[in-house]
């Protein structure tokens, strides 16, 4: 397995996960009744401090439906939790206006590549033309000189 799983963290994941989707609204337990469902997330709030017991609680009370949901977003936070520990697999973030990041994609398309490998494309590029356009000037510089001595 490429990422290894640690229990005390994931289920700290799993408990703010599921916390966000109350907050939001959702709800998390597979009960219909408010009581049974005020109790259940009574239970649930109380175990923030207590990862472990999260487990115990998700197969005791958690909705069917999140069961997927949950899973998959443990999995793409567990990835981006070792991603991170390294600079060049670490997750950066750029700020683009949509007609920039549609010009660029369009670019990246036409190349056949990532929006990532189409900038350092894009970049080397513009580094080659500026040094061609130092070595012309510098050429007709010398040329100048030499026509007018």
């Amino acid at each position: 397995m490429k990422y290894q799983q640690l229990e005390n963290l994931e289920c700290g994941w799993k408990w703010q996960y599921l916390s966000k989707k109350w907050r939001e609204g959702e709800n998390i337990t597979r009960y219909i009744d408010t009581s049974e469902v005020d109790q259940a997330v009574a239970a649930f709030k109380s175990l923030e401090h207590e990862p472990t017991l999260v487990l115990d609680w998700i197969d005791e009370h958690m909705s069917a439906e999140l069961d997927n949901k949950l899973k998959q977003a443990i999995r793409a936070k567990r990835k981006r939790h070792y991603n991170a520990e390294q600079v060049h697999t670490k997750k950066k973030s750029i700020d683009l206006d949509y007609r920039v990041w549609e010009k660029l994609s369009y670019r990246a398309n036409e190349l056949g590549c990532t929006l990532s490998e189409a900038i350092e494309y894009l970049l080397s590029e513009a580094s080659r033309s500026e040094k061609a356009s130092k070595t012309v000037s510098s050429l007709k510089e010398d040329l100048s000189k030499l026509l007018s001595d």
